[in-house]
């Protein structure tokens, strides 16, 4: 491979991982390491630290204070331990950091390959005020890239997401693929709040296009009127079958959705317990719900760990 090229695809690893604040090991570390070695030179820190630190994004839409704090460091320990001089930006960057105070609430942002970015307002908890709704989730990321890479199920449609989160997929959608019409939902009073904030700093709206709202929906008393009136011609869902005590009622809109129209419908998990998930699909069953599993190479867009058990399914009668 061409090093600059090398170069270059590094550089963009470190931006993606950077601003998603994916794991530090997950980093091209190793490749800087040997950089600095070979040159003894700061340059490519400095490259990174503009890609990251320094970017307009990061201004814009900040990772967490205490993440930031140590991928700085990080990088300091690499440019001593290589013996390179001193950088003046590296060194003010930090002292930005350390003077900063630190809140639950953070950004994350997903580089698209149009060059565009999703930026989330995310909780640095895995699970916090009583929902594990305030994060994104793999099976979320891994929709968008199947969204990413077969636009056309979704270009000039009304498509209801059901569980939308704080709207990692959906926004993708709205933001790459040209719906007509797009219904996030969600039931959680404190995902719902989040997932309205996300979806305005995004510039989606009920003016813009294409049209969005942001609509409480409650699984277990939704009536046939209401998902006639939304009308979707698409259905996805993303990590919502991980709670037995939901999926009773998943299983009920799914049924009323069916019962209503035909629309396209799709189930994105990570199989986290294959006997809760087997236990979905059983009552999808018991419903007269048919499905089958998707399959297919999907792109790599977003860092995630790719080990984990995900799985797609198409629900039809």
């Amino acid at each position: 491979m061409d090093v600059l090229k090398e170069k270059m695809d590094v550089l963009n690893d470190f931006q993606r991982f950077f601003f998603s604040m994916s794991r530090f090991a997950s980093f091209p570390w190793t490749f800087l390491e040997k950089d600095l070695q070979s040159n003894k030179s700061s340059q490519f820190i400095l490259d990174i630290l503009k890609q990251t630190c320094l970017h307009s994004l990061c201004t814009k839409f900040p990772p967490s204070v205490k993440y930031r704090r140590l991928f700085i460091s990080e990088l300091i320990r690499q440019q001593e331990a290589a013996g390179c001089d001193p950088l003046d930006e590296l060194y003010d960057a930090l002292a930005k950091v350390l003077g900063a105070e630190d809140t639950p609430d953070c950004y994350k942002s997903y580089l698209l390959p149009c060059g565009d970015s999703v930026s989330l307002l995310e909780n640095v908890a895995l699970i916090s005020e009583g929902t594990t709704g305030l994060v994104t989730w793999e099976s979320g990321l891994y929709l968008a890239e199947w969204a990413l890479d077969h636009q056309q199920a979704f270009t000039g449609r009304t498509v209801l997401e059901l569980g939308s989160g704080l709207g990692l997929t959906g926004i993708t959608i709205c933001r790459s693929c040209s719906p007509n019409r797009f219904i996030f939902s969600d039931f959680h009073p404190s995902v719902l709040q989040k997932l309205r904030t996300n979806v305005r700093l995004n510039g989606l709206g009920e003016q813009t296009t294409p049209t969005v709202s942001v609509e409480l929906l409650d699984w277990t008393t939704a009536t046939e009127e209401q998902l006639q009136e939304i009308g979707a011609d698409t259905v996805i869902a993303a990590d919502v079958t991980y709670d037995p005590d939901i999926l009773g009622g998943l299983v009920t809109i799914l049924t009323k959705i069916l019962r209503c129209s035909s629309p396209e419908i799709l189930i994105c998990s990570s199989i986290r317990n294959p006997e809760t998930y087997s236990g979905f699909k059983q009552q999808l069953e018991n419903a007269g719900i048919r499905h089958h599993v998707v399959t297919g190479h999907v792109s790599h867009v977003f860092p995630y760990s790719r080990f984990s058990s995900i799985e797609m399914i198409k629900l039809y009668r």
